[in-house]
């Protein structure tokens, strides 16, 4: 009787709640509609290269943001501006926290648990770089680690235990110093001991790799050397690594607990002859005129995220495309000024004029099998799309075909001038729980633009608005409501071309 009684107390109590008293339950559901982010806020804090990256720290309400000016310039900025995130409509920069000290360029930021991690390089971009801890409170500095070459992003794992960085490793642009691509393992609870891995122990697998398109090209085609890891993402039960491999067109696979890669996913090409996958190849067209194209695509993502569900991780990705472009190897040419197999192409001299693929950017590592400089195939940079991929055995689950160029069109935020290039170029990706249904946030440098699916289900993704916002943007950073100072969820745009952050939030139903 009293446990009853006890009961029907608590649910007149829950229904006599407001609303406001409701969502500060970290328990509570808020519902929101996903379908209705509209910006909020916005803060610029400076110039080109100025707002790449952005973490939030939900005990002091601080906003920390990568801000490089003038890079490698004798006037060079190289700081984390602190900002004050209490109330996002109305930020304000108060601070900033130096990392000249330390190196470089800071590349990447992530904070846990009153601890800011920032990925910072060597003044010499080929030298091994660091990971600097800072409390999120006074910005004191916690640890100073050594990683290596050119750490490009920095990560927590879930529980907070690891640091853990991408360690891209970038050749000199005369190709005389090109570092082997690694990834650094930082055990907090260890005195911030670390144990920085390569990929010495795939070797043996490479033609098997590259028979699946791995790609291992350049100067000396080194197998360790030519591996540039990207963008990192960590299993919910922070056991398991995922990190893109850009240039190599690849997802690698980590135990963290041995420290060891336990797979490499090649992740082959996609087909631009197919419905459903034409594309605008020509910024000379006269605007976008999507078509099929006897062409493929190399996927190359940079950001990577997992959603779990029912023991299967997917992984997304935001397909961009890189080329490697140095003084002494680029691998880049246009269509217009490679010879075409004719038996291939038999109608190539229709396909290299400037409206068709004559201004396509290609590689000139693939399509030229006997290196007879004749080529019987082209393969152009990035897919214009984020992928879905099962994180165990890398097979590819979905993709969003040509839906980005088309929403980006619809919209007035496409920019044809790009079309020749690798188009709307989505760079970032984030995940995460807008009231019942996971969401995707797709950031696209070239059009200035965010798009938002609801990814519920893995298999069928859906598309729900585009968000314009600062120009090329980086970072896409997603608060949750729990976490929220407005107790709803939150999304940070932070974008390197202007130094724009921009905040949106979804309404309430």
């Amino acid at each position: 009787m009293k446990k009853t009684l006890l009961f029907s107390l608590l649910v007149i109590g829950l229904f006599s709640c407001t609303k406001d008293q409701l969502i500060t339950d970290p328990e509570v559901v808020l519902n929101e509609d996903p379908s209705s982010y509209a910006e909020i806020g916005s803060l610029d804090i400076g110039e080109l290269g100025a707002a790449e990256i952005s973490a939030f720290d939900p005990a002091t309400n601080k906003l920390f943001v990568v801000k490089n000016e003038n890079e490698d310039q004798p006037n060079q900025i190289n700081r984390i501006e602190v900002v004050d995130f209490a109330n996002p409509a109305n930020m304000k920069a108060t601070g900033f926290i130096s990392v000249t000290p330390y190196g470089g360029a800071v590349n990447s930021v992530a904070v846990h648990d009153g601890k800011l991690a920032a990925a910072i390089q060597a003044n010499n971009k080929q030298a091994n770089g660091k990971v600097v801890v800072f409390k999120t409170s006074d910005h004191s500095k916690i640890s100073e680690i050594n990683v290596g070459a050119l750490p490009d992003m920095v990560t927590f794992s879930p529980d907070g235990k690891y640091i853990l960085t991408a360690n891209e490793g970038e050749p000199s642009t005369d190709y005389k110093n090109d570092p082997a691509g690694t990834i650094s393992i930082i055990s907090v609870n260890d005195n911030y001991a670390v144990t920085t891995i390569d990929f010495s122990s795939m070797i043996g697998q490479q033609a098997a790799l590259m028979a699946k398109g791995f790609r291992v090209f350049g100067p000396g085609k080194n197998f360790l050397n030519d591996i540039e890891p990207e963008y990192i993402t960590v299993s919910g039960d922070s056991k398991t690594v995922w990190v893109t491999l850009q240039e190599n067109n690849a997802i690698a696979k980590i135990d963290i607990a041995s420290k060891t890669i336990t797979n490499i996913f090649p992740l082959g090409f996609k087909d631009y002859n197919t419905d459903g996958n034409e594309i605008d190849p020509s910024d000379k067209d006269g605007g976008f005129a999507a078509a099929k194209w006897p062409l493929k695509g190399i996927y190359m993502p940079d950001a990577i995220a997992v959603l779990e569900q029912n023991g299967t991780p997917y992984l997304f990705t935001a397909n961009e495309g890189d080329a490697r472009e140095y003084d002494a190897f680029s691998e880049i040419k246009r269509v217009k000024d490679i010879t075409l197999d004719p038996t291939a192409f038999p109608n190539a001299a229709e396909l290299k004029k400037e409206g068709k693929l004559g201004r396509l950017n290609i590689t000139t590592t693939l399509g030229d099998a006997n290196g007879d400089g004749i080529f019987d195939a082209l393969y152009s940079f990035g897919c214009r799309s984020f992928s879905v991929w099962n994180g165990n055995n890398g097979s590819q689950i979905f993709d969003s075909k040509n839906e980005l160029d088309a929403k980006c069109v619809a919209a007035n935020t496409y920019e044809d001038g790009r079309s020749d290039d690798k188009s709307v170029e989505p760079e970032g990706i984030t995940i995460g729980t807008v009231g019942t249904k996971n969401v995707a946030f797709v950031g696209m440098e070239r059009a200035d633009a965010v798009a938002v699916y609801d990814v519920t289900n893995q298999v069928k993704p859906v598309f729900l608005q585009l968000l314009k916002c600062g120009d090329a943007p980086e970072g896409v950073l997603f608060i949750s409501a729990k976490n929220s100072p407005t107790k709803k969820s939150l999304l940070v745009v932070s974008s390197e071309n202007d130094g724009v952050i921009k905040v949106y939030t979804p309404k309430t139903i």
